[in-house]
């Protein structure tokens, strides 16, 4: 399992890491607090407090897919 603190910042970076993360056939979830969503999923992605990083939790070790997230890990 691959692990990361995410930020998605607005509409657009959600929309972006959705699009992303669907293209893949692994299972990728996203963790924040007691609440976890498929990160496939733009309507489960939005329920969470994007004000601060969130844990993504993605079940594969594809390096192509961790070079593919660069962009959204935090800081």
């Amino acid at each position: 399992m691959y692990t990361e603190n995410i930020v998605l910042s607005g509409v657009d970076d959600v929309k972006k890491f959705v699009n992303l993360v669907s293209g893949y056939g692994f299972k990728v979830e996203l963790v924040s607090g007691k609440y976890i969503v498929d990160a496939k999923s733009i309507m489960g992605v939005f329920t969470l407090d994007l004000e601060k990083p969130i844990k993504m939790n993605a079940y594969t070790e594809d390096e192509s897919f961790k070079k593919d997230i660069k962009p959204f890990i935090a800081s």
